[in-house]
């Protein structure tokens, strides 16, 4: 679903008549991603061994933005920079840009093949096509009445949802704050988020074995804690050097405020309801993903500053590290601990 609705990006001309179709295939892209991140998360801890859970997830999340970044290099080097871009795209008709569409769908089949073609699924039982539907949603049935019970759980899923929403405004909107309040142009807004991928990645690298060592919650509440230090140098930075300075060492606690947060999940979910579990965990994250962008522009209006506008980022990432830091995950019950089987 990702690579079909990414490649065909291709085929989105620079016309108002193609917005309706542009929706549809980002649209399909985005639940691509979404639906194959859910699993993607379950998996690792089937893979990883149970100690080192926290070190293979910073491991994937760095691999991640190292491979992200690698096929924006790509982009831009032989499509986006040059004045005769490769294979004589016609600038005219954004050629140059459409392409990269294509190129990000065999990005993405061809570094997936690897695990398609080596890993196998856990053992289990098998169920007939015709009950699979049935019998996925009384599983979820079940486990959100489970959740409801688990309180310890249940706020960390909350916890979980005010950093997620943190970020995402922070990645929605942060190039508009860099261009609006120090002018900086495209390229010096994207060669910022070059800055952040690198440092994010670094950042999950470096963490991952705090994670296996000290366990999730710490690691998790020492990468908010260095959101919200940065955070708040970004706001305050006087010049568009300590901006850039403050926005890229910021960039070093995205990735294992990120990976902490799989991995914990991992530990917690019963083997049998992973899935289940991460994908809870994505509904939560999305279904209030406006509440940011929302919150940031009624301040804006309001103050008529984006400065002030963009506090709302930091109120998400403080209101989530306080509950976290409440929380007893040393001792939070595993979510399906009976392991009662599920048909």
């Amino acid at each position: 679903l990702q690579a079909a609705g990414t490649a065909a990006i291709w085929f989105i001309l620079p016309d108002p008549s193609m917005l309706l179709l542009a929706l549809v295939v980002v649209g399909l892209a985005n639940l691509g991603s979404e639906l194959g991140n859910v699993f993607n998360n379950a998996i690792l801890a089937d893979l990883a061994p149970p100690d080192r859970i926290g070190g293979w997830s910073g491991f994937g999340w760095g691999l991640g933005y190292a491979g992200g970044l690698l096929c924006l290099v790509l982009a831009l080097v032989l499509f986006l920079q040059p004045e005769i871009p490769a294979f004589g795209l016609d600038k005219a008709t954004m050629a140059h840009v459409r392409i990269v569409g294509p190129l990000v769908a065999l990005w993405l089949v061809l570094f997936s093949l690897p695990l398609f073609l080596t890993v196998r699924d856990r053992p289990g039982a098998a169920l007939p096509d015709r009950r699979i539907v049935r019998a996925s949603l009384r599983n979820l049935r079940m486990s959100l009445h489970d959740l409801l019970r688990d309180r310890t759980l249940a706020l960390f899923l909350l916890a979980a949802m005010l950093w997620a929403d943190g970020l995402a405004t922070l990645f929605a909107l942060g190039g508009i704050y860099a261009a609006g309040t120090f002018g900086m142009s495209l390229a010096e807004v994207l060669r910022f988020g070059i800055v952040l991928n690198v440092t994010a990645g670094i950042g999950a690298w470096a963490f991952a074995r705090m994670d296996d060592r000290l366990g999730g919650r710490r690691t998790i509440l020492a990468g908010l804690a260095g959101l919200i230090a940065c955070g708040l140098g970004a706001l305050l930075a006087p010049s568009q050097l300590v901006f850039e300075i403050a926005g890229g060492a910021l960039g070093l606690f995205v990735g294992p405020v990120q990976s902490a947060t799989r991995s914990t999940v991992a530990r917690l979910a019963h083997p049998e309801r992973r899935a289940e579990l991460f994908g809870i965990l994505a509904l939560t994250g999305r279904a209030t993903a406006f509440l940011g962008p929302m919150l940031v522009a009624i301040l804006t209006t309001l103050s008529g500053s984006q400065r002030i506008g963009m506090i709302p980022i930091l109120l998400f990432w403080v209101a989530g590290a306080i509950l976290l830091a409440r929380l007893p995950l040393a001792h939070l019950p595993i979510s399906g601990g009976s392991g009662a089987s599920r048909s």
